[in-house]
């Protein structure tokens, strides 16, 4: 079970980075201030869901090493 889970996050964190890459793409190619505004909300949503992803990523790494 853990290992479908954390797979499911390993595809969480490659989607943040093409969320990221989109940002970017998007603010180069942006018309005006609201859509760099979408931009920069998909931005700070993708860095919030990899640091979620990570960290869960992290809790089950150490639930594995605790003895018991």
């Amino acid at each position: 079970m853990e290992s479908h889970c954390n797979d499911n996050l390993r595809a969480l964190l490659e989607m943040t980075e093409m969320m990221q890459a989109l940002a970017d793409k998007g603010d180069l190619e942006r018309q005006d201030a609201s859509c760099g505004a979408v931009f920069g909300q998909l931005r700070d949503t993708a860095y919030k869901l990899r640091g979620l992803a990570e960290a869960e990523m992290s809790r089950h790494l150490l639930r594995t090493k605790v003895p018991g």
